[in-house]
């Protein structure tokens, strides 16, 4: 387990820097790790002859391809210094979910790269494998699981996938008692086993002893039964990956269910009651519930606990449904709400705790109340989706999942006796858990020593976390109050949502122009004009992302939007889509508001020059087509 204390802890030294303020220690460290390596590599069995001899490396031969290698890599250089996105400025990139990568993440995954770790097998990487274990163990604590578990997948859409693969498994098999272990379920109908609570299930896996391979052969593994287990209901805001999930897994699209967002983009708890009444009402069960904590288009974050409130009261009622939080972009927010001994603190502390701790520089109510009910929820759900590689600042590629019951695991493992031994008293199991075969050790490197430098309450991460929170208010505010003069034209700027999270999206709109298609356009060309799209992304001194928040996607979420902008609302249903700017506030340094303010004026230019390039654009072809 990670130290849970530590003093007062900078955030700036764990940055390479904006301008490589830190890139003497980045350099020193890695030099240190490389020699260590290296070292390692001579001190095995010493005696033993060198394989690469002095005259070999001095031949023609060889230094012709020491000299093709160091070509390739030049172009390899140029190339991503070419075309790559500069993430790492602080106040020029406010676009996808990409920042700073923490320097102790990167110099551990640099270093246990040179061992290429497969974290599957134990015996092929036993101290990354080590490592892996204990980050699961992370994740369960983090989550508020007592006796919960986690590893360490390639992104959120595979720990999606594998929240579905316990949903189905879990959840079919009281269906598999009733032929294998009968006496388990006597007396039970169909509905009443398809809607058996997961602990209760639990009990019964456990009590099935032996049996529990004949069970899971036949539960949904085998095939039968999937179209038994209900529906999946999903946000509107869900991410793409649970489609995937659906059709991989078996269940089938047509299982599952969007339900309707609010104005605020959370899922419409009403409208999840009035869907899962309908649907049950005809015998149709509920396999799950997906809360998303940090959309990845809005950052909202769906009201979990009123989820949680709203299973307890169907319980009583004979309906049960397994609850998965998508919190891959949100998860290491969980963390701003933890104290030093990684308690979850009453909601009237947590100021003097974010005093105590700097969280803030300034004392303002950055956090709703709703979302904290909304993360003190998390330990009620099943399992958890969570992404290193966003909040948590480590290098891709790391996903994460965890479970609230250990136990769970053997609802869908697989043993392979080649790579592993079943019953092994060691983190040598972890393949048969996993959707993947092969997996490196190099990421648990990355995420175990992120963890280790920054414990994941208040102290550590919580800093983290807070620094990117008050960059997004900082970033709304500025955005709230702005608007351009060009030409004749007045362009303003309004901001979609005061933020859950760190998400801030906005719109730009001439002033008397009421028309939603007019607008969309005008906010696609700015984000032509400050994205790869047009010109050299390297020379760009403001860099943004868009989405748009269609119809078919949002139902009429975002209509009160466009309402208060002046469109009308047969606008909306005739264009049926509103194009937005959109930023991940990820960046560590615009929390300070001397930083901030640094940038104000060079973000405006930038703004007023990329729509000033669009106005003559459109009247160099307005001539064009005059001619």
């Amino acid at each position: 387990m990670t130290d849970s204390k530590i003093n007062d802890l900078n955030l700036d030294a764990l940055f390479i820097g904006d301008k490589a303020e830190n890139g003497d220690l980045y350099k020193e460290l890695l030099n240190k790790l490389v020699d260590e390596h290296l070292g390692w590599r001579k001190n095995y069995i010493p005696q033993d002859k060198n394989m690469i001899s002095p005259e070999e490396q001095q031949s023609p031969e060889f230094q012709d391809t020491v000299n093709r290698m160091r070509k390739v890599l030049d172009d390899v250089s140029n190339r991503i210094r070419t075309e790559s996105v500069p993430w790492h400025s602080a106040g020029r990139y406010w676009g996808h979910m990409n920042s700073e990568t923490l320097m102790p993440a990167l110099l551990a995954y640099d270093y246990a790269m040179l061992w290429n770790g497969n974290n599957v097998a134990y015996e092929s990487s036993p101290a990354t494998s080590q490592m892996e274990e204990e980050v699961g163990h992370d994740f369960a604590t983090m989550m508020g699981y007592k006796n919960g578990w986690g590893h360490i997948v390639a992104d959120g859409s595979l720990a999606n996938l594998e929240g579905l693969w316990y949903a189905r498994n879990i959840k079919s098999l009281p269906l598999a008692m009733k032929e294998v272990t009968p006496e388990l379920v006597q007396g039970k109908s169909d509905w009443e086993l398809l809607n058996m609570p997961t602990d209760e299930i639990m009990k019964l896996v456990e009590q099935s002893g032996e049996k529990l391979d004949e069970l899971k052969a036949k539960s949904a593994r085998s095939g039968k039964n999937l179209q038994k287990l209900g529906k999946w209901l999903v946000p509107q805001t869900k991410h793409y990956s649970w489609m995937k999930a659906a059709d991989i897994i078996g269940i089938g699209l047509d299982q599952v269910v969007p339900v309707p967002i609010d104005e605020h983009y959370r899922m419409d708890i009403d409208e999840l009651e009035k869907i899962i009444r309908s649907l049950t009402s005809d015998h149709t069960p509920i396999l799950g519930v997906v809360g998303v904590a940090g959309s990845t288009e809005e950052g909202a974050v769906d009201q979990i606990d009123k989820i949680v409130e709203l299973r307890h009261k169907l319980q009583k009622e004979g309906i049960y449904f397994y609850l998965h939080v998508d919190a891959a972009y949100g998860g290491y927010f969980r963390t701003i709400f933890l104290d030093e001994d990684n308690n979850f603190v009453p909601f009237d502390q947590l100021k003097t705790l974010h005093a105590k701790n700097h969280v803030f520089t300034e004392s303002k109510d950055y956090i709703k109340k709703d979302v904290y009910n909304a993360y003190k929820a998390f330990s009620e759900a099943e399992s958890i989706t969570i992404d290193p590689h966003k909040m948590g600042y480590v290098p891709y590629a790391a996903g994460g999942i965890a479970i609230k019951d250990v136990a769970m695991r053997d609802t869908i493992s697989y043993f392979a006796t080649y790579v592993f031994e079943k019953g092994a008293d060691i983190p040598a199991l972890l393949g048969a858990y996993i959707l993947e075969g092969s997996k490196a050790g190099a990421t648990a490197a990355a995420v175990w020593a992120a963890h280790h430098t920054l414990p994941l309450n208040v102290t550590g991460y919580g800093k983290l976390e807070g620094a990117s929170l008050e960059g997004a208010h900082r970033y709304y505010d500025f955005l709230d109050k702005l608007s351009f003069k060009i030409n004749d034209k007045t362009i303003e700027v309004h901001p979609l949502v005061d933020p859950d999270f760190n998400m801030v999206d906005y719109v730009l709109k001439e002033k008397g122009n009421d028309s939603l298609a007019d607008m969309n356009k005008l906010n696609h060309q700015f984000y032509e004009q400050a994205s790869y799209v047009k010109g050299t992304l390297y020379s760009k001194e403001y860099i943004v992302s868009h989405t748009d928040f269609a119809s078919p996607d949002y139902g009429d979420s975002p209509l009160p939007f466009v309402e208060s902008l002046g469109i009308s609302e047969a606008d909306w249903n005739s264009v049926g889509k509103v194009t937005v700017i959109r930023a991940s506030v990820m960046t560590p340094y615009m929390n300070r508001q001397e930083n901030f303010d640094y940038f104000v004026p060079k973000i405006k230019v930038a703004m007023k020059e990329d729509l000033q390039n669009i106005f003559v654009a459109e009247t160099t072809k307005q001539l064009s087509s005059a001619k």
